[in-house]
C-alpha cells in the first residue's frame, strides 16, 4: 500500500512526522506537505500563480502552497506513482463540529476524496498537543482495520483524538459533527503605524455537543470518528425551494 501524508501545520511539524514514522512500519509513504503553517487554509486551491516543490533531506516535499495544493499535486503528478489512500495529520488541535469547514487538514483529506482516494484526517485535540504518539497509534489501528476491511473509496473519516495517554484512552466512538456557538468577536488593535488591524477572534464555545457528537466523544475520552460526505445538497428542501421560486423572470 501506498499512502500520501500531508497537513496544514507544514513539513516541519511534530504531527506530520510522528504519523510518517508510525505509518511507514506498514506501507509506503510519501509526504507532500506545505512549506509553513497553512491552518484553516480550508479547500483553496491555487490557480493565479504557479507551485514550486522541494525534496527536503529527510525525504519530505515541501510546496508553497495549500494543503489542498499538495494533495492535488501529489496525486495528479508530482509523484512517480499515485497512491492508494490520504492520511491528513496529525493535527496540532481539534478539528470539531464547525471547524471542518475551515480546517486544512480536513481539507487535505477531501482533496483526496475529490480525486477518487479514500481519506482519513486525524487531529490531536488539544491547543497545546502534548500525545502525539497516542493519536499515530490511533492512525495504525485505522489503517491495519482499513487493510483488513477497505472502506468505499468515497469515503473520509475525520478523527479526533483526546489529548491523553494510551492508556487513559477509552476505546473508539463513531460520531456526528457537533456545532459551536457563533464566534468571538474581532479583536481590534492598531499597528505600529497607528492604523487598524484585525485579529480573527477565537472559535464559539460548544452549543450542540450532546451525546452522539464529537464533542462529547472527545469530552468523554474517547476517539471521535465521523464519516463526512462532499456533497453539500439539502436534499429534503429542494421541494420546498421549489414552491418558493418566482415562476416567471419579469421584475
Amino acid at each position: 500500500m501506498h499512502i500520501l501524508l500531508s497537513n496544514d501545520d507544514g513539513y516541519l511539524a511534530k504531527g506530520l512526522i510522528t504519523l510518517a514514522l508510525a505509518l511507514r512500519e506498514y506501507a509506503e509513504i510519501s509526504v507532500v506537505a506545505p512549506d509553513k503553517n497553512r491552518s484553516a487554509a480550508s479547500n483553496s486551491l491555487t490557480l493565479e500563480m504557479p507551485l514550486r516543490a522541494a525534496k527536503e533531506d529527510n525525504g519530505f516535499i515541501k510546496v508553497d502552497g495549500t494543503p489542498t495544493d499538495c494533495v492535488h499535486l501529489a496525486i495528479t503528478g508530482l509523484l512517480t506513482h499515485e497512491p492508494d489512500m490520504v492520511f491528513a495529520g496529525i493535527n496540532h488541535g481539534a478539528n470539531l463540529g464547525d471547524d471542518v469547514l475551515y480546517s486544512g487538514t480536513v481539507a487535505a483529506a477531501t482533496e483526496g476524496r475529490f480525486l477518487g482516494l479514500p481519506a482519513i484526517a486525524i487531529s490531536l485535540a488539544s491547543s497545546d498537543p502534548v500525545h502525539f504518539d497516542t493519536a499515530a497509534h490511533v492512525a495504525v489501528v485505522l489503517l491495519k482495520n482499513l487493510m483488513a476491511s477497505p472502506l468505499p473509496r468515497d469515503t473520509i473519516l475525520n478523527v479526533n483524538v483526546p489529548d491523553i495517554s494510551l492508556n487513559e484512552l477509552k476505546g473508539f466512538q463513531a460520531t456526528r459533527l457537533g456545532q459551536r456557538h457563533k464566534s468571538e468577536p474581532v479583536i481590534k488593535s492598531l499597528d505600529p503605524r497607528g492604523r487598524n488591524i484585525y485579529w480573527v477572534g477565537p472559535p464559539g464555545a460548544e452549543q450542540d455537543a450532546g451525546p452522539g457528537t464529537d464533542f462529547y466523544a472527545i469530552n468523554s475520552g474517547y476517539v471521535s470518528v465521523t464519516p463526512l460526505q462532499v456533497d453539500l445538497t439539502w436534499y429534503d428542501r429542494i421541494n420546498t425551494l421549489k414552491t418558493w421560486l418566482p415562476q416567471e423572470l419579469a421584475l
